[in-house]
């Protein structure tokens, strides 16, 4: 069973691919050489980071219904959008 792990996304949980062979398979095609030369010049402490930043590139099962929703508040339905003035101060209390 190939490793994954679990990434939380605007539209769910994906799981993606968690090794740098993986992920590299996973990404389209133009995208795969630059990752193969970012993961390869990496340094140790950034690698999880990168990896991570790159696992997000991976086209998912989402990425339409995220594309459906950017389109459909550029042609101004704003429908279910909250604005931050319409928002109580509640969620800043500490207590």
């Amino acid at each position: 069973m190939p490793k994954t792990f679990t990434m939380h996304m605007t539209g769910g949980t994906v799981q993606v691919p968690a090794t740098i062979t993986g992920i590299r398979q996973a990404l389209p095609e133009e995208l795969r050489d630059r990752f193969t030369t970012e993961a390869e010049n990496a340094d140790a402490d950034e690698l999880h980071m990168l990896l991570m930043s790159w696992a997000m590139r991976i086209p998912t099962a989402h990425d339409q219904d995220e594309e459906d929703a950017v389109a459909r508040l550029k042609a101004g339905d704003l429908t279910g959008v909250v604005f931050a003035d319409e928002l109580d101060d509640a969620y800043r209390s500490a207590g």
